[in-house]
């Protein structure tokens, strides 16, 4: 499908925004990384918007290290907060739809159920105390999509991580009391751009499907791989060592029931995109 809007992503050195630049790909499409917008500065953003004057803004530009987020909650703020209300006051000038990327961090974990849109946010980090704020500044006609545990070839995240332990033959821990839906950014993106062409409001989970523990995840990463599961133990959060600074949602399974009700198809199992992920980057 080819977008029509002009569209300009923020955070263009993450690995959400790669895979929206490659399904935003026309020449209206402006891509700007930290070094050249830096979100948390209120006249930079006006001065980018007024220049391109983009219709639709996805802002993936964030803080998502949950643990430094931690340690340092007056930048995580600066980024995570004051950043997407920069965005929110500039497009107000420019009249630029604004699409926040947001997190399963919002909730606290502890529903014996998949969150739905509406559910209560409580989140328990900074990291996700931060990423609330950021989409309660948004506008009625903008859009937030809560993704999580998200993957992809581009950028370091936890997928390249056990396939780097794997190839090393180190053996991994992975905690399996953590349960939640592995997101890959190509998958997501597709989602996004359905949802920016039917001008979409409101709040949106978009994830795989698939419900599993982290060391289930790790367990199918190996296995299509070729080795043996073994070399994967299972831990629970309380015996991390060293105990991680930010504090995990145990539940962080978002069922995606606003792109249900909007006529969209979610995003596969994980398990059906995951082999040629892995493939991809095994090579």
């Amino acid at each position: 499908m080819t977008t029509k809007c002009k569209v300009l992503i923020t955070g263009g050195n993450g690995q959400l925004s790669a895979d929206l630049a490659q399904v935003f790909d026309n020449s209206d499409t402006v891509i700007l990384n930290r070094e050249t917008l830096d979100i948390s500065k209120a006249q930079e953003v006006e001065a980018a918007l007024l220049h391109h004057k983009p219709e639709v803004v996805i802002n993936t530009a964030a803080l998502t290290d949950v643990d430094a987020c931690e340690g340092n909650a007056t930048q995580a703020r600066l980024v995570n907060s004051h950043g997407p209300k920069n965005l929110v006051t500039a497009a107000q000038r420019t009249g630029t739809r604004v699409v926040q990327i947001s997190t399963d961090y919002v909730f606290d974990g502890t529903l014996g159920r998949p969150y739905i849109e509406s559910d209560m946010t409580n989140p328990q980090s900074i990291y996700g105390q931060t990423k609330l704020e950021g989409e309660l500044v948004m506008r009625e006609e903008d859009l937030v999509i809560r993704t999580s545990w998200l993957c992809g070839i581009h950028g370091s995240n936890i997928l390249k991580t056990i396939i780097g332990l794997a190839h090393r033959e180190r053996p991994m821990s992975f905690v399996s009391d953590q349960i939640g839906h592995p997101s890959f950014t190509k998958d997501v993106a597709d989602t996004i751009q359905q949802l920016v062409e039917l001008q979409a409001h409101g709040i949106f989970h978009v994830t795989n499907q698939g419900p599993v523990s982290w060391y289930e995840f790790a367990q199918t990463v190996l296995d299509l791989m070729g080795r043996p599961p073994n070399q994967v133990t299972s831990i629970t959060t309380e015996e991390l060592d060293p105990p991680r600074p930010a504090p995990r949602p145990a539940n962080s399974v978002l069922k995606n029931q606003a792109l249900l009700a909007a006529g969209l198809v979610p995003p596969p199992d994980f398990r059906e995109t995951l082999p040629e992920l892995v493939e991809a980057l095994c090579e």
